[in-house]
């Protein structure tokens, strides 16, 4: 898909309405997708009512394993039904999936490319109160590093309900972080998935704002402000951090000659990171990033360490005007 020749895909206009968790999107995909293919595995670390797995779990007990506290252990499992003809889908936190089953994830499932689909719940800091012992900040960047592994972060519960699907045909390990809170509904009719494909919001020829996750909405709603002072705000919903799309990233640094990036994850690695080593390769432009600073983050509600740590739309807007001062 050419998207600077495309109509933006239509999404709801702000103020947005909170749907259900992504979390949530997922069971409900899982259980679909449960139905259709008997060789669909799910196995989980003791989380399943927070990973909403007890969907498929309450439907399929059989093919359905809780492992408990041991994360490595369900993993390196994982390979096994992989490489016996499985289509295993793993859950658990993210912070708990990604931290204490790196080493299997890379020796066991990537190293040779079995067909395991990860999916993590509770990430980035919209945990809240559950503090940083669980809020998963290092997540992208870490499971970006492996070699094979695709990433996707879906900003509501239509685009995670298809990354799902996206993910099930796909041959190969990959990874979706979905979140805790209910996320607001964007798309009313079709996200038009495609993994490595960014979808185009909205068009603008002034900067081009490119988000995942939670941080979508609130690139819209940056983008609404900014039109108001006669700003046009290109949006994109770059779902897929890797492979990421980057024709989309050349045609957006040639067309508006600005990048925002805005992440629900450490500054250090993930979308900002994969954004800029494109666009240095194909069109360098003055860029910033809306991130989470190099830090572990404090316990409290979303909304208020959204504000905190700079990840809503008024931050987004003050980046965006700050960055435009640096086009020649």
């Amino acid at each position: 898909m050419n998207l600077t020749k495309s109509q933006p895909i239509p999404v709801a206009s702000p103020p947005f309405k909170l749907g259900k968790p992504t979390r949530e999107a997922y069971g409900e995909a899982l259980l679909e997708l449960g139905k259709m293919d008997p060789r669909i595995v799910v196995l989980d670390a003791d989380l399943s009512k927070s990973t909403m797995t007890r969907i498929f779990a309450r439907e399929f007990p059989d093919r359905f394993f809780n492992f408990g506290i041991a994360e490595a252990d369900m993993v390196g499992a994982s390979a096994g039904l992989a490489a016996s003809g499985k289509i295993p889908f793993v859950s658990s936190f993210a912070c708990f999936l990604t931290c204490k089953a790196y080493d299997q994830m890379r020796i066991s499932v990537c190293l040779p490319g079995f067909n395991v689909k990860f999916v993590a719940s509770h990430g980035g800091i919209s945990v809240g109160e559950d503090g940083p012992s669980q809020q998963s900040i290092e997540d992208i960047a870490l499971m970006s590093s492996l070699p094979g592994m695709v990433v996707i972060v879906p900003a509501d519960e239509l685009e995670t309900k298809e990354a799902v699907k996206a993910i099930y045909s796909h041959t190969g390990p990959c990874y979706i972080r979905t979140c805790r809170p209910k996320a607001p509904i964007l798309y009313t009719e079709s996200c038009a998935f495609q993994i490595g494909k960014a979808n185009l919001l909205r068009e603008g020829n002034d900067l081009t704002l490119i988000a995942n996750g939670l941080l979508v909405a609130e690139a819209l709603l940056a983008a609404e402000e900014l039109e108001k002072e006669g700003i046009h705000s290109r949006v994109l919903d770059m779902h897929t951090i890797k492979p990421v799309d980057e024709g989309a990233i050349e045609a957006a640094a040639r067309e508006t000659g600005a990048i925002l990036t805005c992440e629900e994850a450490t500054i250090k690695g993930g979308l900002g990171a994969a954004v800029a080593q494109s666009a240095a390769r194909s069109c360098p432009v003055p860029m910033d990033f809306i991130a989470i600073p190099d830090t572990y983050a404090e316990s409290g509600k979303p909304e208020e360490l959204f504000d905190r740590y700079g990840l809503t739309a008024k931050h987004i807007a003050r980046k965006a005007r700050s960055l435009l001062q640096r086009k020649t």
